[in-house]
């Protein structure tokens, strides 16, 4: 693999079928070549909790694109290389959802890797929280900003593929299909 796409969601209520935020940083070669952030319009309810944790407020994205305006510009760059997220099952779900929602038909499958599941074989014994993980790496972290969460993903993942990891035994699948 030689293109690798981190991407991180931000959600506005515990049900997390919706995005309030997206950040993506793709990686080819070894080396960050693309970046994308955008608010996004849930068109949902926010909850306090989630207001507190990212910041983001129904006030914050009300001129933000919905999600399917969004899709058309992420979509490319979605679509061509694996995709990577830490705690991947969260973020592979929001996104299904999204897109499931919003019935807009992708790929029926999705190769994609975890960062946590990885450090859990690559770093045991230790915490797999993003933030910890930057502080051990000396990564610049603003935790729960998808911009800044995608690209600390992307950087742990060039950290373990430093290390001499093997990303296939890592590859999952997910399921598009309804």
């Amino acid at each position: 693999m030689s293109r690798f796409v981190a991407f991180d969601v931000e959600t506005p209520n515990r049900l997390n079928d919706r995005m309030s935020a997206i950040g993506i940083t793709v990686i080819e070669d070894g080396a960050f070549t693309e970046r994308f952030y955008s608010l996004v319009n849930p068109e949902t309810y926010f909850d306090n909790f989630n207001i507190q944790l990212t910041g983001i407020s129904e006030e914050t994205v009300s001129d933000a694109p919905t999600f399917p305006q969004v899709w058309r510009h992420i979509e490319p760059l979605m679509s061509k290389g694996l995709l990577v997220a830490h705690n991947a099952v969260f973020d592979m779900n929001v996104l299904k959802k999204c897109l499931r929602d919003y019935r807009i038909e992708w790929k029926p499958y999705v190769k994609y890797i975890c960062t946590v599941q990885m450090g859990r074989r690559i770093l045991p014994g230790m915490s797999h929280s993003l933030d910890i993980l930057c502080r051990n790496y000396g990564i610049c972290l603003d935790h729960h900003h998808a911009d800044s969460d995608s690209s600390a993903c992307a950087e742990i993942l060039l950290r373990y593929l430093e290390s001499g990891a093997d990303v296939r035994q890592f590859i999952r699948t997910c399921s598009f299909n309804k």
